[in-house]
């Protein structure tokens, strides 16, 4: 874990419940790092939107999530960071009763690290129709 951000839990926190994020993140040092939203689409993606570039993504929650994390950790290493020094994920899904799926590929990329999150279910992303979720994190670089 980062030294330059510390995860707290409330008083009531039961150690045996395994949650995708932390109560509250405290940042002590660094910069904030702002990613743009990005989903399963390719970062550099033409805009009008031509509907070729969206052929190749999967229809499942998994492995839209599994495009969506490489895409957040394209960003992070842009910058020098991983995703242990992320301190907040908005996230954005289509069905919300598809974040299950979502959470067990979330595991295999922040491993024990858990930050902040809101989940919020929407109609639609505006990048196209076929995509289920976006993501928007904040991080900490020094």
């Amino acid at each position: 874990m980062s030294d330059r951000i510390e995860i707290i839990h409330t008083a009531e926190r039961d150690p045996n419940v395994n949650l995708p994020y932390a109560p509250a993140v405290k940042v002590k040092g660094g910069s904030l790092l702002f990613l743009a939203g990005v989903n399963a689409a390719k970062v550099y993606h033409s805009h009008p939107h031509i509907e070729s570039e969206f052929d190749d993504i999967p229809a499942d929650m998994e492995g839209q999530t599994r495009m969506a994390l490489e895409n957040v950790r394209k960003g992070l290493e842009a910058c020098g960071a991983t995703f242990s020094d992320v301190v907040q994920v908005t996230r954005y899904l289509t069905n919300v009763d598809e974040q299950d799926q979502m959470n067990e590929v979330w595991w295999e990329y922040f491993g024990d690290h858990r930050p902040g999150t809101a989940t919020i279910e929407v109609t639609r992303l505006a990048t196209h129709e076929k995509l289920k979720v976006e993501l928007a994190a904040i991080a900490v670089v020094d």
